[in-house]
């Protein structure tokens, strides 16, 4: 016996989950989320690992993660440390990561993978 199915027949839920998921394009979302992490985690480690301590050869500390500098309060005596070294290590990092997002988008737009167009370039007349 075979089995017709009809516009009115209900889907399953989970078959209207993966309906979603397909349409919406969340699997591959999810999938571009996972490597992103796995990415600036690498990132991370290069500029922790091999740019801080390169930086930091020509730094007196020879650390860039350690630069700071203490502000004492005249009336109160108390020191206020600002960690300005940390904040240029992650500044590094976030150029280096938005600078790879750039390219996988050039490369994306080359390759007109997945229906990506060239949104920085005028529309032609």
């Amino acid at each position: 016996m075979t089995r017709v199915t009809t516009p009115e027949q209900k889907k399953s839920l989970m078959k209207e989950f993966t309906t979603f998921l397909m349409t919406f394009g969340v699997i591959g979302l999810a999938i571009a989320f996972v490597i992103g992490a796995a990415a600036s985690k690498l990132v991370t480690a290069f500029v922790n690992d091999i740019v801080n301590p390169i930086v930091g050869l020509a730094l007196p500390s020879g650390n860039l993660k350690t630069l700071n500098y203490n502000v004492t309060n005249s009336a109160t005596g108390v020191t206020s440390t600002f960690a300005y070294g940390d904040l240029i290590a992650n500044i590094i990092d976030f150029i280096i990561i938005a600078f790879i997002v750039f390219l996988m988008y050039k490369i994306l737009v080359r390759y007109k993978v997945f229906g990506v167009e060239d949104k920085t370039k005028p529309a032609p007349k």
